[in-house]
């Protein structure tokens, strides 16, 4: 089992940049894919990042690609979202998630999430 803990939300301006950091406890860290997700007050959840274990592979929605980047630090135990050119519509709880496969392998771990608002 992994727990999961995730920091860096807060306000910034549209335009602005922000990093959220996700850090991983308990069983080995490098044993999960890990993935960012993300929800707005009245939306569903959406899917915005993925890495694979050695973060080889990298998964980005359209709504992100190119502003947005996942990566991760094993011997941290670690996964970071950078995100660059920060849009109102970018505002959200993030969440980031773990599961011990690749492809259709669901998400088995979550955090709790950190608040994310870009203001106009």
């Amino acid at each position: 089992q992994v727990q999961l803990v995730e920091s860096g939300g807060g306000l910034v301006q549209a335009g602005g940049s922000l990093r959220l950091s996700c850090a991983a406890s308990g069983r080995t860290f490098s044993s999960y894919a890990m993935g960012w997700f993300r929800q707005a007050p009245g939306k569903e959840r959406e899917f915005v990042a993925a890495i694979s274990w050695g973060g080889g592979s990298l998964y980005y929605a359209d709504s992100v690609k190119g502003r947005f980047t996942i990566s991760r630090d094993n011997a941290k135990n670690t996964v970071y979202l950078q995100m660059n050119s920060l849009k109102p519509e970018d505002t959200a709880v993030y969440c980031c998630a773990a599961r011990e496969g690749w492809g259709a392998t669901p998400y088995g771990y979550w955090g709790q999430g950190t608040q994310v608002t870009v203001s106009s």
